[in-house]
């Protein structure tokens, strides 16, 4: 059994500063009459600020009885799991983190046994049952492969969270259909399901769940709540009682507290840190010496600052002054940094090495000595597509740098681009970024106001629903629609929609006009990636970009569109004029 030897497993305590996840756990397991135990199980159970990023993970795996070195397989799943998951990025979601996690272990396991003797005997290899259970902030997470079980005790109701995966055969017999280590790329179940207080889970092997009535483990567990550790040693002795000849393992985690706001990952430096004053050039903050102001808005103050030990010059960003009583808002700026120093892109702004303490609450990146495309544009209104077409594979490879994170930045827009001297396109201003891990633990990201700017934003984001990688590939369409026309395809009138309805009613407005030498085909591209419905779009930003660049087979043969699609105002104003001359002439009859 695997546990955090650093860690207590505690109830409610007096004297905590603020409500927070909390729980009561117990655990045992017996080789029973087997002579090896080949189940694992264990925890972590970490402080902050790891728990509220990453939360409490338990784990338990469950060996083949046909294999010598089933019990490798299973300490290695668990310990594992264990260990690599706190590892993972914190802006990845639990999902995903568990999932990236057991596929490096059943990786490993499987290439074990291709090595092993029993390459053409999985059933005597590196190969085990694995259920993971996380909690963070108020959810559950459940990953499963194989028949270990995962169970939950709410109130009096015991109910079984997952399917076992077995193939039965005849004579009552059967065999895993699915276990970590048997075939090359293993299927896991994902499952989220909300908290309450008292919420109690079960993980136990079948060696437990099939010998032991489900009255029974209810009652003991009901009747030992401040002794969970004896309660699972109790199971464990009235299954053996009950004829138990296989490996018996058990954890019980009662759900003690869980916290009554959001987590605020950077709420201690917000709390720690006091807001600079506004700064004139010649002053200095930390050592960064003002130069000139960049940019001053009701959401930020913007500085270009020298380092006075390196020589290099940054880019300082204080709090406005409007807006610095906001947690909320000041979480958001410093999260810009945050995620700037998690992504590694030659498209993205970087944050600058932190290396020195900071007496005030601000961020520093990274000086992109250049302008905004929406300066270039004014300098350059009427780009030529192959130019369009090389900024926009720049904005993609930002793009995926910041998606490969699990991070949509929500925003992208002219003013948030930026053209370096060698004509490099980087992606700045993270303020309305979504991370997945972040807000797993957050409300942050749901508040009033939507993320990014109308033009711009998915129809989606209007409708009160999350983005997803689709919505960034409709903003760079919308961006891509705008560079080669000047005009946006739906005017002004994807803000103005609230229902479905309303948005299946928007009329795409073809970006081909009469002083542009733009292809058909790329019209009919450009159509796909902002439709209204993300599931009509591109899936991928990197089929977009393809078709940008290569006709699309499907969209060779379309005509060019009609003038009404083209120019509705100049096609209505036609038939107005048309119409005008028949009563002229009906009149003058």
């Amino acid at each position: 059994m695997a546990t955090d030897s650093g860690m207590q497993v505690a109830g409610p305590r007096e004297g905590l500063p603020a409500p927070r996840l909390r729980v009561s756990v117990g655990q045992y397991s017996d080789r029973g009459q087997k002579p090896c135990n080949q189940d694992f199980a264990g925890y972590r159970l970490p402080p902050e600020p790891r728990l509220s990023l990453k939360g409490l993970a338990f784990a338990m795996a469950d060996g083949v009885s046909s294999s010598d070195v089933s019990q490798i397989a299973s300490e290695t799943a668990v310990t594992s799991f264990l260990d690599d998951y706190f590892c993972t990025s914190e802006a990845w979601s639990v999902r995903s983190a568990a999932e990236k996690v057991l596929a490096a272990t059943n990786a490993w396991l499987y290439g074990q046994n291709r090595r092993g003797p029993y390459r053409y005997e999985r059933d005597r290899g590196y190969v085990c049952t694995l259920s993971a259970l996380v909690l963070k902030a108020a959810t559950a997470h459940l990953v499963h492969v194989g028949d270990t079980r995962i169970y939950r005790l709410r109130e009096a109701g015991l109910e079984q969270l997952t399917h076992d995966h077995r193939l039965w055969m005849d004579h009552g017999r059967s065999c895993l259909s699915r276990a970590l280590g048997a075939e090359a790329l293993v299927e896991i179940d994902y499952q989220a399901l909300p908290l309450k207080v008292g919420d109690t889970f079960i993980l136990a092997t079948d060696g437990v769940y099939e010998h032991i009535p489900t009255g029974e483990l209810v009652a003991c567990i009901q009747s030992q709540q401040a002794d969970l550790d004896n309660a699972a040693r109790c199971l464990i002795r009235e299954a053996l009682a009950r004829g138990s000849d296989d490996n018996l393992s058990i954890q019980i985690i009662r759900v003690d507290a869980l916290p009554k706001h959001p987590a605020l990952p950077l709420q201690q430096e917000i709390d720690r840190l006091p807001l600079p004053p506004l700064l004139e050039p010649g002053q200095s903050l930390d050592g960064y010496i003002v130069v000139r102001a960049l940019h001053a808005s009701s959401r930020s103050h913007v500085y270009l600052a020298v380092d006075d030990v390196s020589g290099c010059r940054l880019v300082l960003k204080l709090p406005s002054t409007d807006l610095r009583d906001e947690d909320g808002y000041l979480e958001r700026l410093l999260m810009e940094e945050w995620i700037a120093r998690r992504v590694n892109g030659g498209h993205v702004v970087k944050a600058a090495p932190r290396s020195r303490e900071r007496n005030y609450l601000y961020t520093v990146a990274e000086y992109v000595e250049g302008q905004t495309l929406a300066q270039w544009l004014k300098d350059h209104p009427k780009p030529e597509l192959e130019t369009v077409r090389n900024l926009l594979e720049q904005v993609a490879k930002g793009l995926y740098s910041l998606h490969r994170m699990e991070i949509l930045h929500q925003d992208i827009r002219p003013e948030n681009l930026m053209i370096d001297t060698r004509g490099t396109v980087k992606i700045l201003d993270f303020g309305s970024a979504r991370v997945a891990g972040i807000a797993e633990a957050s409300a942050m990201t749901s508040r009033s106001d939507r993320p990014g700017t109308a033009l711009y934003m998915a129809p989606e984001y209007f409708l009160g629903e999350v983005g997803t990688i689709r919505s960034d590939l409709y903003s760079v369409g919308v961006l891509a629609y705008h560079l080669l026309s000047g005009r946006f395809p739906y005017g002004n009138q994807v803000a103005r929609t609230r229902t479905a309805a309303d948005q299946r009613r928007l009329v795409y407005r073809s970006v081909l006009d009469d002083e542009r030498a733009i292809p058909v085909w790329v019209d009919e591209t450009l159509r796909r990636a902002v439709h209204p419905n993300p599931d009509r779009r591109y899936q991928e930003l990197s089929e977009f970009i393809h078709d940008l660049r290569s006709p699309n087979s499907a969209y060779l043969n379309k005509t060019r569109p009609p003038l009404i699609e083209r120019h509705p105002v100049r096609f209505w104003q036609g038939v107005a004029a048309v119409l005008a001359i028949v009563v002229v002439l009906l009149l003058n009859q």
